[in-house]
């Protein structure tokens, strides 16, 4: 996909993440997660406050999958969220981003 049809979609995930429909909140993350633009990061960091704990697990997901080391802070915050299933998401996702700045040798 072109960088033009990347930005285009980003966009467009982006906005879906204001959606007042938590499922199209939690898809938006997800699609933006498999995009794999780290552009993202700071657009998914803001999202982790959703009211919705199953918006808030998949921006989880969607961090750990870009692999980008700003998301670390954020994360660990998720690990005080009410939510098991976030706390356990949160978890995962700071081992991978760590895993994946490690393989990049950005430790």
């Amino acid at each position: 996909m072109s960088g033009e049809g990347i930005e285009k979609r980003l966009n467009y995930y982006s906005a879906m993440l204001s959606d007042p429909q938590p499922d199209r909140r939690w898809k938006a993350a997800e699609s933006i997660g498999k995009l794999g633009d780290r552009r993202a990061v700071s657009i998914l960091i803001n999202a982790l406050g959703d009211e919705d704990w199953r918006v808030r697990q998949k921006v989880a997901w969607a961090l750990g999958n870009l692999g980008d080391g700003r998301a670390i802070q954020p994360l660990r915050r998720l690990m005080n969220d009410p939510s098991d299933g976030v706390q356990d998401m949160a978890q995962l996702a700071m081992e991978a981003v760590k895993r994946k700045m490690a393989e990049e040798g950005n430790e």
